[in-house]
């Protein structure tokens, strides 16, 4: 699975990730950076008092693989 992980400085400056899964590949280094103002300038999300999306900082696409060791096919035992 692929996932964009955006980090930004919150209002108290704490670093905070977002993560965003299923995004849309091959996105540009200028679309990423509107869509990161845009979100730092909504103001939308806040925790404790704290504004968490203010100053973007960075993006990064996140590729994640999945090894099945145990399926649920080795637990189906006859009674």
């Amino acid at each position: 699975m692929k996932s964009l992980n955006l980090t930004y400085k919150g209002s108290l400056g704490k670093t905070h990730l977002l993560k965003i899964n299923y995004v849309k590949d091959g996105l540009t280094k200028a679309e990423i950076s509107q869509q990161m103002k845009a979100l730092a300038d909504s103001q939308l999300f806040a925790k404790d008092g704290e504004q968490l999306y203010v100053q973007p900082v960075s993006a990064k696409y996140v590729t994640t693989t999945e090894e099945v060791i145990l399926g649920k096919e080795d637990f189906n035992t006859p009674a």
